[in-house]
């Protein structure tokens, strides 16, 4: 029997475990593969949702632990935190000794998986890359594809600027995203229970899954630091004059987070129960979510990109996500309390879309896992352009 092959999946974010996590579960059960399962960054920390949990109880043992996240979330942290994660991976990367890393999409993190990989002369694997976004992460995964090996794009035309970019076909693979994967995978009805688990709970009151709702996720946008906490004040105000029940989800790691943090929390003081803030759901539990929500508002790619598949109604704010491919399902609307609440009023009385499998099938998962056992693992890379 030949050897297994090691393959190193590095979770950096809840976002990221959601982007990977049926990569994880194919890897895992593969015959060909050996798991390595590093979990490091805010996916270790209890304020950003601490994801460990829920990736040990979906059963998975995590090789090693990574603790980069240097406090106070502006741009000299962001890139503290980036160096101080390339130090913790190389150590362990090191002491590993995969014969392959995965890193997944465009975050400080994965930059910093990168970066430690490729410098050690260990073949990586990207996921998402190709893809056009604002922000600092459209240039981050650009970058992280200039470095890997191997390519897993969502979408054609992400495969086509790979490709644009010099990389060799054959290791370029359109998979399809696995995020996608969980949603036909589960049941997407919504637990009765959802809005008053323990788990869950938050600050504020919601009144019953059967009940419209919207949800919202409004992320930093590091290009635009310190502008964070007017920017969230406009989302706030135009989802209070909705008069709907909302769930709103706590920001990401990013510079800037401390500004939409002290935006929600001022407005939480004000004792409101219309809306119930929460740190973090488990990915099944998102998507259920998501899925039978009125309408998804906010910066998050996942209006796009799920949002697509299962045909929810989104209103993307801002410019986090400004030049990412989206379907009919996207209404976008710049910083303005005006332009936000009437685009939710449309997207409401427009209701649910059509299902567009414009970032893959579902199936991506499997994929991957078959192309990481299969695929000739080189160093040297070679251009075509």
């Amino acid at each position: 029997m030949a050897d297994l092959r090691n393959v190193c999946i590095v979770i950096g974010s809840r976002a990221n475990y959601a982007r990977i996590k049926s990569v994880v579960a194919a890897v895992h059960r593969h015959p060909g593969l050996r798991l390595q399962l590093v979990v490091g960054a805010s996916a270790l920390l209890h304020r950003f949702g601490e994801v460990i949990r829920q990736i040990e109880a979906d059963g998975y043992s995590v090789t090693a632990r990574v603790y980069s996240v240097v406090e106070g979330e502006n741009p000299t942290t962001m890139a503290k935190s980036t160096g101080m994660a390339i130090l913790e991976l190389a150590t362990l990367f090191e002491n590993l000794k995969p014969d392959i890393v995965v890193t997944v999409a465009d975050r400080f993190e994965t930059m910093a998986t990168a970066i430690a990989a490729s410098y050690m002369n260990i073949p990586l694997a990207h996921t998402q890359g190709g893809e056009v976004t604002g922000s600092i992460d459209e240039s981050v995964r650009h970058a992280i594809t200039k470095l890997a090996h191997l390519h897993f794009p969502a979408s054609e035309k992400a495969k086509e600027r790979i490709l644009r970019m010099g990389e060799d076909p054959s290791t370029v693979f359109l998979t399809g995203c696995p995020s996608l994967d969980l949603l036909i995978d589960i049941d997407l009805s919504l637990p009765e229970d959802i809005f008053t688990r323990p788990e869950y709970r938050g600050v504020g009151n919601l009144t019953a899954a059967d009940a419209p709702y919207l949800v919202v996720v409004q992320h930093p946008v590091t290009t635009e630091y310190g502008r964070g906490l007017e920017q969230v004040r406009t989302t706030l105000e135009a989802v209070t004059r909705m008069g709907m029940q909302a769930v709103w989800l706590w920001p990401n790691v990013d510079a800037g987070s401390d500004e939409i943090a002290k935006g929600l929390r001022i407005f939480r003081e004000k004792g409101k129960d219309s809306i119930q803030f929460v740190i973090n759901y488990s990915p099944e539990d998102y998507a259920r979510l998501i899925n039978s929500c009125a309408c998804l508002v906010g910066n998050s790619s996942s209006g796009i990109r799920e949002g697509a598949f299962l045909g929810v109604p989104a209103v993307n704010v801002g410019t986090r996500q400004q030049g990412r491919e989206r379907g009919l399902n996207v209404v976008d609307a710049d910083y303005s309390t005006e332009a936000i609440l009437s685009a939710i009023e449309r997207q409401i009385e427009h209701g649910r879309y059509e299902s567009n499998p414009l970032y893959g099938d579902g199936r991506a998962g499997e994929r991957i896992a078959q192309v990481l056992e299969s695929a000739e693992l080189v160093i040297q890379k070679k251009m075509t352009y």
